[in-house]
């Protein structure tokens, strides 16, 4: 999925954001007549958000979902930029929407605000764990309970240990590549920066075995996914605000995520919603400018 053609192999999400995100998702002819999407000069695909300047309701934005639907294999996210700053809360994950979270979801690069560290998380139905050693290099975030109903929707979530894995640091370093590895085995997720990415990637005969330690891993011997994931499309959205970017805690509290200081302390305004309906110009940078999905099976 790149090139010219990218935005044919995705449907536009257009009803409300289950996230309850302060943003109207856009169909494609509006995305595309609101200027929100485009491939740009370099055969990139961008997606936006607007940057009116004030705003008394929600902000345009952008949902997209594959038309391929997963059930296993590797998916390969190459970009150049991803949405940041205060009220962001970009993702690329998958899910099977009308069977969540029963058939699972799986969180491959997400953050909010001014993080810097990328979080990986499992969401799904009850039973699924991951042991305290878990086998990869970023730390715990939440639980080792996976069960999105019995962790408030935490799921069981890992933090990079990388300040170049996410939000601003990631674009300042022209971005780089994701890859999710869904075996019978478990699930992994790897990160690679743009001058470090393996010839095997580039050349599209990836080989996963030889990229060391993977940045997230949730082995199957207590969450086998063939039990716990299927049918799953791959998703980009852009929300602001919402259940995580809009709570008290995250907009609130220093440190998180990597970030030196909190929205509420780099910007004083009191809370998610009030920022972003006032300041659009925070998010000319809000935008996602991809060079390839790939998928393959394995």
């Amino acid at each position: 999925m790149a090139g010219s053609n990218f935005f044919d192999q995705w449907d536009f999400w257009t009803a409300g954001d289950p996230t309850n995100g302060v943003v109207d998702y856009q169909s494609r002819e509006n995305a595309q007549a609101n200027g929100l999407i485009e491939i740009n000069a370099a055969g990139n695909a961008i997606m936006r958000i607007e940057n009116t300047t004030q705003v008394t309701g929600n902000r345009k934005s952008v949902r997209i979902s594959s038309k391929y639907i997963m059930n296993g294999g590797l998916a390969i996210l190459d970009a150049v930029h991803m949405p940041y700053g205060c009220g962001t809360w970009p993702a690329w994950w998958t899910t099977d929407v009308p069977n969540w979270p029963n058939n699972g979801e799986i969180d491959i690069v997400e953050g909010v605000n001014g993080y810097t560290r990328n979080h990986v998380a499992l969401h799904t139905a009850s039973g699924c764990t991951i042991p305290n050693d878990f086998g990869a290099s970023s730390t715990l975030a939440s639980s080792t309970n996976c069960a999105a109903y019995e962790t408030s929707n935490l799921g069981c979530g890992q933090l990079s240990t990388l300040e170049n894995t996410y939000g601003k640091p990631f674009n300042d370093n022209g971005g780089g590549v994701y890859a999710m590895l869904w075996q019978s085995t478990g699930i992994s997720v790897y990160f690679f920066p743009r001058n470090a990415i393996p010839s095997d990637i580039t050349s599209e005969t990836p080989r996963p075995s030889t990229w060391g330690t993977p940045a997230a891993n949730f082995p199957g011997t207590s969450c086998d996914p063939a039990t716990y994931m299927k049918n799953h499309q791959i998703i980009f959205t852009s929300t602001l605000c919402g259940d995580w970017a809009g709570s008290s805690t995250a907009w609130t509290t220093n440190g998180l995520g990597g970030q030196a200081n909190s929205c509420f302390a780099s910007t004083g305004v009191g809370n998610c919603v009030d920022y972003i309906r006032n300041n659009g110009a925070t998010f000319t940078d809000a935008y996602w400018e991809v060079k390839s999905v790939k998928v393959y099976t394995t």
